[in-house]
Parts: C-alpha cells; sequence; structure tokens
C-alpha cells in the first residue's frame, strides 16, 4: 500500500525550510542594495559621458558580462600547451586526449565543470586554426588532430 505523506508542523524539515527561506530572503535584500548602488554608478558615468559628448545616447549602450577567467591558463596560452601536446604525440590525437594531456602535464585537477571548460576552450581553438597550424585528420569519429606538416 503507498505510503501517504501527512502533514506535521513539528517536522524537523519545517525548521530547515524556515531557515533557508530567511536566508534567501537575506540574500534577496542584499542584491536589491546592490542593484541600487550599480544603478546610481551607472547613471553616474551616463552624465560623465554626457559632459564630453551631449548628444550621446546612453540607451545605446548594451549590457555585458565579464567572461570568468581560467584560473590556470591565461589569455592565448591553452593554444598553446595544446600545440605543445601534438608536438610531443605520436599520433592524431582527440581534443578529450588533448586535455587530459594538458592537464596531466601541468598537474592541474579539475572538477567536471572545470574540465568542460578548458575542452570547449581547446576545441574552439583547434578549429579557429584548422588548416594553419594544425589539421583535422578527415573520415574519424570523434575528430583527431595533428599538427599541420
Amino acid at each position: 500500500m503507498p505510503h501517504k505523506f501527512e502533514a506535521h508542523p513539528a517536522h524537523p524539515a519545517v525548521n530547515y525550510l524556515v531557515r533557508l527561506h530567511a536566508d534567501i530572503g537575506g540574500k534577496m535584500l542584499d542584491n536589491k542594495k546592490e542593484a541600487e548602488r550599480l544603478a546610481e554608478a551607472a547613471k553616474n558615468v551616463e552624465a560623465v559621458i554626457k559632459l564630453f559628448n551631449p548628444d550621446f545616447d546612453a540607451k545605446t549602450i548594451a549590457a555585458r558580462r565579464r567572461q570568468a577567467t581560467n584560473p590556470w591558463f591565461k589569455r592565448g596560452t591553452l593554444f598553446r600547451e595544446a600545440l605543445g601536446i601534438l608536438r610531443t604525440a605520436t599520433a592524431p590525437m582527440t581534443c578529450r586526449e588533448i586535455v587530459d594531456a594538458v592537464l596531466k602535464a601541468k598537474s592541474i585537477t579539475a572538477d567536471k565543470r572545470q574540465w568542460a571548460g578548458i575542452e570547449q576552450g581547446i576545441r574552439a581553438a583547434l578549429e579557429d586554426h584548422a588548416g594553419k597550424s594544425v589539421e583535422r585528420i578527415e573520415g574519424t569519429l570523434p575528430k583527431r588532430w595533428t599538427l599541420r606538416a
């Protein structure tokens, strides 16, 4: 017979959920204050822009987020690391193999999300440089990469 859930006001989960709700409410208040502070800062920047160019329309400025930087590889170095791995490789390698070799060479232990980010970076760099410094071995799945001769 299936178990029927009965509401119980003294259930231990209720206290936990009350604390969780309070924490979320506190974060919402903090974020609201931060949003107000940022809105004021944006208005100040718009005012300074108007000092230099009174005809400028601030509505044309698109909001953007900064890219999170990789803690192990500075901009442009990830592809160079991949090239170093391909130089020492005895056979064409898949992107997954290249990522594993790069991380091993740097003694980096990455979680799944970090590993996926590094893989995306290397894959994009390989595709961008395909036919220039690296080449894809056609007819292989997954794609295998080697240095261009």
